[in-house]
């Protein structure tokens, strides 16, 4: 503090002034930014950004909810649009996974916990499927007079309509903030990955990204290691390895994952450490990861960060009777030559999807 040349900041705009005269000091501080910058408060500049799309998002949805859903003119009608997009929906969403022909295929076993793991997802994609695609054909049905359109039915019909994915749907689907569009898209990909999976086999890298219930697959990876030891799953976590290959050798013990998204940091693959986010870019994608399960006694000591795992970024859920967070799903060590507070400023968390 006593050095004239020590920076408060890391652009070197905030100092303590040289002693001077009073009208230097009026000086130093008329030339400061009208607005605090990001980096008075220890944060990247990146969370202007963060902080303006969040206030436009909260904007745009508030003259949402405020407009009128009746059109004027020869405007189309909130009723015509919805068979519209129920009608493109329909026509290119999957039909239900075969549950009994993968339960052949893929039996329970003692050495392969993945077995069930896939047939518990295909079961709850299932449930999803039925319910968007009943939801659908309903509404259209009730738009041509068919049957009565119920309150729930009015509040999907509306949601359609403004881009949303209805409650309806939400009820019983994995975690998403996505618009329709994203949503649905990102549903058919998952679909996808678990019919792909179903028709050649366990994948050498898991698309932790895809899962409905990614606590489930992660106690399968557990289990397996589990009972090929015969250590108590209890005694049993994860030890992470970040992968530089592309396409790894599937690892003798434990997984490889793909699918996460770094927010508020990077990966800085020559260093082989999180670094700083680079300028406008606020997420990067996480690269491979090796999750090795030892005994928690035997885990590696380096210095890290203890990055947080969340399914959205709303980085909030609700405690189930299982003990899992429908939102957080677990805590992934990074190597970090920063303190942990560092990153806790940034905000720093790893995510299993984007909002779009």
């Amino acid at each position: 503090m006593f050095d004239d040349n020590h920076k408060l900041s890391p652009s070197g705009i905030f100092y303590a002034p040289k002693t001077g005269s009073y009208d230097s000091y009026v000086d130093y501080i008329k030339s400061l930014p009208l607005s605090p910058l990001p980096e008075v408060f220890g944060l990247h500049e990146n969370a202007d950004i963060t902080k303006d799309r969040n206030e436009t998002s909260e904007m745009f949805e508030a003259i949402l909810s405020t407009q009128s859903n009746e059109g004027g003119g020869e405007s189309i009608s909130v009723e015509d649009t919805v068979v519209e997009v129920a009608t493109r929906i329909l026509e290119g969403f999957p039909d239900p996974f075969n549950t009994k022909e993968a339960e052949k295929k893929y039996p329970v076993s003692y050495e392969q916990s993945m077995n069930t793991v896939l047939t518990q997802e295909l079961t709850r994609f299932n449930g999803l499927i039925n319910v968007i695609k009943s939801s659908l054909k309903d509404l259209k049905r009730a738009i041509a007079g068919e049957i009565l359109l119920s309150s729930e039915l009015e509040t999907a019909m509306h949601s359609l309509f403004d881009g949303k994915v209805p409650d309806l749907w939400l009820k019983n689907s994995f975690p998403s903030l996505k618009p329709l569009g994203g949503y649905v898209f990102d549903t058919k990909q998952r679909l996808e990955y678990f019919a792909q999976w179903v028709a050649h086999g366990i994948p050498r890298l898991f698309h932790i990204s895809k899962f409905f219930f990614t606590q489930g697959f992660l106690t399968g990876a557990k289990q397996n290691y589990a009972r090929k030891t015969r250590i108590p799953i209890d005694e049993l976590d994860f030890d992470f390895e970040v992968i530089q290959e592309e396409d790894p050798v599937p690892p003798v013990d434990g997984i490889n994952i793909v699918g996460l998204f770094l927010e508020g940091c990077r990966w800085d693959d020559e260093a082989r450490l999180l670094g700083e986010s680079k300028p406008k870019i606020l997420f990067e994608k996480c690269p491979i990861m090796w999750l090795n399960p030892c005994k928690t006694k035997d885990m590696k000591h380096f210095p890290h960060y203890s990055c947080p795992v969340y399914k959205t970024s709303d980085r909030r859920g609700v405690l189930l009777t299982t003990g899992h967070s429908t939102n957080f799903v677990m805590l992934i060590k990074l190597p970090s030559d920063k303190p942990q507070s560092h990153w806790i400023k940034r905000g720093v968390a790893l995510l299993t999807q984007l909002d779009d």
